[in-house]
């Protein structure tokens, strides 16, 4: 018997069925150990770490008479103390289990540093030293059997690398968190490539603030071409001013002059010109892409793309290579001139934009060139047509344009000259595999320079330029890798902790840096600003990947940085608290006594508290709204029956809560957000019952009123029309797609799929 043992479950059944026979290929699920959440760990009387719930259930007394240790401990060479995962000792007990009576084991998991990593730590626990290490790209027979047959070592270098970051960013989390608690407020945190995220949002958000409109007029006109006397077509052309006047005199100055003369065709211009395909995808070109084109998040696409790669349909997701193996260029070849025809095909090679990219690696690609359609889900079958076209357009022919341009001139020249662009394909070339990317043609009419023209109409449209944009997810993957903050394997990560952390707000696609984000912010900007810089991170990514390399040492790097880190973190703990973020407006006084307000930080964002609190509690929104305390509802507290229930006022509106909290934890919506939440629609489970708006940890759902007795659920809120296929209720929808039925499994839930 031989044993494989990879991370993912879905990935050791591709490769059991693909191998068979001899082989049993199990799953680690994951990292089985990992570096604890808190500063210090309690052992036991064995020496062991005690965990989760084990823990909490240990009095405060008892605690100590245990043993306390570092979770890193700095001063020995920053060893790390691993904790076994809890949820990890069944699927620990099985691999060593079968390691016992295999003859061969290999380690398979991902080929990159958390791989490696990964692959260390099982050996590690499960006590296989005899363990070889195999790597692959792609979960296909061919692939597999090759790295079996080629069996390595783990590459320490690469499982120190991981290390090193891990602990560095631990370290880092550890020290600015505590700082944050005591400073700013309890329960924030930091992180050393998340705040840096963070400060290029609030840094864009302070440019929009501070940004200062300048106003500017557009002039567009309605021309009509003057045929001959025997031709009847005549052609409309909506051509645009070339000057831009910045005063409403000049604008009004070029209306005047325009109507007041003859206008003629001066000019045509007809230039060639071609556009070249895309790269192959890396990792953050596929998350911005499929943001762009499928409105997929980070985190979505990294999870659908693994679902791809464990089937076997892609090769690694986590790449920052645009490189094609030479197979896969045959493959290519073949089926771009089979396909589209010779003419459509051209060889080409990518030059990979990061320097420390391993170009060992392969672009993300289809597993075979010749599968246009894979994938099981919805999802999965969008996101893997974006990559097989991407695939197969970066080794197509250019395409080829035509770009005319129409200008229309008088002669009065204070009038400014008129004109209008176009451009057609005239060989599709790349976009005939990616025909999304295209855009749309504009076909100008033939028209012969000196033709005359009629003046119609002349419209003056007054505009200002406009502050630069808010980041969506996929500009701020592009704007971390541009900055060289963090790799392939963390971009998804680093946008979902900031949300998570509350930090963010997404609208649509775009980001909003909170009230909690920016002060945050603000505060490591201002005392910690060479940590948190572009240029710092970048440097620490380039040191953890000489340490892959083998180029620099695990203890000599996080000395470097650790040892000046830790002293300017103590430097800063006789700062003063940031409580208050500035005087409120002159025209904002206190609700109870009329002193003035200052705005303050609260776990809800920020709000206007009176200047001689505490001897006063006056407190108003951000809006100038006065800001009610606590409401007594006078009765007892259903949990507890110490306290006595109390109406309060949250983040997502009024919410009922013990007034014993946080001793007692009970808590309910009030009577007002459950009628502002009732949709009023019967849930058609129950019949008893109303779908209610209410939110969780993925955001806005609508459940029956009657939960937890009646489970019914929907994703969007509820129409009260029925499916005239299934009879399950129906749901809003999208633009194209207004009202679509509930049961996910019904023609009616999509009816755009094909």
């Amino acid at each position: 018997m031989k044993l494989i043992i990879v991370e993912s479950p879905s990935k050791a059944k591709t490769i059991e069925k693909y191998l068979g026979g001899e082989y049993i290929v199990r799953a680690s699920v994951g990292h089985v150990r990992d570096l604890p959440t808190s500063e210090f760990v309690y052992l036991d009387k064995k020496g062991e770490a005690i965990k989760g719930d084990a823990l909490k259930k240990i009095k405060k007394a008892e605690k100590s008479n245990l043993q306390k240790v570092m979770a890193i401990d700095v001063e020995n060479g920053f060893k790390p103390l691993y904790i076994v995962d809890p949820k990890k000792e069944k699927v620990i007990s099985e691999i060593r289990s079968l390691a016992k009576k295999a003859n061969t084991i290999y380690l398979a998991t991902d080929p990159d540093r958390e791989g490696e990593a990964i692959a260390w730590h099982v050996k590690e626990v499960c006590d296989l030293d005899t363990a070889s290490r195999v790597r692959f790209n792609e979960i296909t027979p061919t692939a597999i059997q090759k790295a079996l047959e080629h069996p390595t070592e783990i590459d320490m270098n690469l499982k120190e690398a991981q290390e090193a970051r891990r602990v560095l960013d631990r370290l880092v989390g550890y020290d600015l968190s505590q700082i944050i608690w005591k400073k700013v407020r309890y329960g924030l945190s930091a992180g050393r490539v998340q705040s840096p995220a963070l400060h290029i949002l609030v840094e864009r958000e302070k440019e929009i603030r501070n940004f200062i409109p300048e106003t500017y007029y557009e002039l567009e006109a309605d021309f009509e071409t003057v045929g001959k006397a025997k031709e009847s077509k005549k052609y409309a052309l909506r051509m645009k001013c070339d000057e831009v006047p910045k005063t409403r005199e000049r604008a009004d100055e070029i209306y005047t002059r325009a109507n007041a003369n003859h206008w003629a065709i001066a000019d045509i211009k007809e230039t060639s010109a071609s556009r070249s395909p895309s790269a192959p995808f890396s990792t953050s070109a596929l998350q911005q892409t499929a943001s762009t084109r499928l409105g997929f998040s980070p985190s979505r696409t990294m999870s659908v793309a693994q679902k791809l790669y464990e089937k076997g349909f892609i090769t690694y997701m986590r790449t920052d290579s645009t490189n094609l193996s030479g197979e896969a260029l045959s493959e290519l070849t073949h089926v771009v001139t089979k396909k589209y025809g010779k003419e459509y095909h051209e060889v080409r090679t990518y030059k990979t934009k990061s320097k420390n990219a391993q170009e060992a690696h392969e672009a993300i690609r289809p597993t075979h060139i010749t599968t246009e359609h894979a994938g099981t889900t919805d999802d999965e079958k969008k996101l893997y047509s974006l990559i097989w076209r991407r695939t197969v357009a970066s080794q197509m022919a250019s395409a080829k344009f035509l770009r005319t341009k129409i200008i229309a001139s008088s002669p009065d020249e204070l009038a400014s000259t008129f004109s209008i662009n176009g451009s057609v394909v005239t060989f599709d070339g790349w976009l005939r595999a990616d025909p999304e990317a295209r855009g749309e043609d504009v076909d100008l009419p033939k028209l012969t320079v000196g033709g005359d023209l009629n003046l119609l109409t002349i419209e003056i449209q007054e505009k200002q330029t406009e502050p630069p944009s808010r980041y969506t997810e996929a500009g701020l993957v592009k704007e971390l890798e541009k900055r060289g903050i963090g790799r392939p394997s963390t971009y998804a990560s680093i946008v979902s902790t900031i949300e998570e952390r509350g930090y963010v707000d997404k609208q649509n696609k775009t980001l909003f840096p909170t009230a909690t984000g920016e002060v945050v912010s603000d505060f490591l900007t201002l005392h910690f600003d060479k940590y948190v810089n572009d240029t710092f991170t970048a440097e620490m990514e380039n040191k953890l990947d000489e340490i892959a390399a083998g180029d620099a040492g695990y203890v000599e790097t996080l000395q470097d940085f650790y040892t000046p880190f830790h002293s300017d973190v103590e430097s800063k703990n006789d700062i003063d608290k940031v409580t208050n973020l500035g005087n409120a407006p002159e025209n904002i006084r206190c609700p109870k006594c009329d002193s003035p307000m200052i705005e303050k930080l609260s776990r809800n964002g920020t709000f206007y508290s009176c200047s001689r609190y505490p001897e006063c509690d006056g407190a108003r929104r951000i809006d100038g709204t006065v800001m009610e305390g606590p409401k007594s509802l006078g009765k007892p507290c259903p949990k507890c029956g110490k306290g006595e229930l109390v109406e309060r006022e949250g983040r997502f509106g009024k919410f009922v809560s013990c007034s014993l909290y946080p001793k007692c934890k009970y808590i309910e919506e009030s009577e007002e957000e459950k009628k502002k939440k009732d949709t009023g629609v019967k849930c058609n489970h129950c019949n008893s019952g109303t779908m209610i708006e209410r939110r969780g940890r993925f955001g806005v759902f609508y459940s029956c009123s009657n939960y937890p007795d009646c489970k019914h659920i929907m994703k969007s809120k509820p129409t009260g029309n029925f499916c005239t296929i299934c009879g399950e209720m129906m749901m809003e929808g999208t633009k194209t797609i207004p009202e679509r039925c509930s049961n996910k499994s019904c023609p009616n839930h999509n009816p755009h799929k094909k």
